[in-house]
């Protein structure tokens, strides 16, 4: 079975910090783009971050930069998002993305909560 899981998610008080994770199972993710997709209630899904197939470069929505880092190990076909100095603004549903861009795959996980409350 071919799929993408999402864990980590969780309640934590503005300023903290969470880490994410996607993990691939039914299929090598070492030739897929990895993204990081958010939506918050009532607003559009949302581009976080995205990092190249072999982890050479990544690019951040404005909002996160200097606070987010993503990254993959693709020896243990997982990639990672770091969320530092969390704020409440970043409360959503956290989506991972692997896309193999040359033969149009694509896959999505189901989703991860993060809540940023006092």
């Amino acid at each position: 079975q071919v799929q993408l899981v999402e864990s980590g998610g969780g309640l934590v008080q503005p300023g903290g910090s969470l880490r994410l994770s996607c993990a691939a199972s039914g299929f090598t993710l070492r030739r897929y783009a990895v993204s990081w997709y958010r939506q918050a209630p009532g607003k559009e899904r949302e581009l976080v971050a995205v990092i190249t197939s072999d982890g050479g470069s990544s690019t951040y929505v404005d909002s996160v930069k200097g606070r987010f880092t993503i990254s993959r190990d693709n020896a243990e076909n997982t990639v990672y998002l770091q969320m530092t100095s969390l704020k409440p603004e970043d409360t959503a549903v956290y989506y991972c993305n692997a896309k193999y861009y040359l033969v149009s795959k694509e896959y999505w996980g189901q989703g991860t909560q993060v809540t940023v409350s006092s």
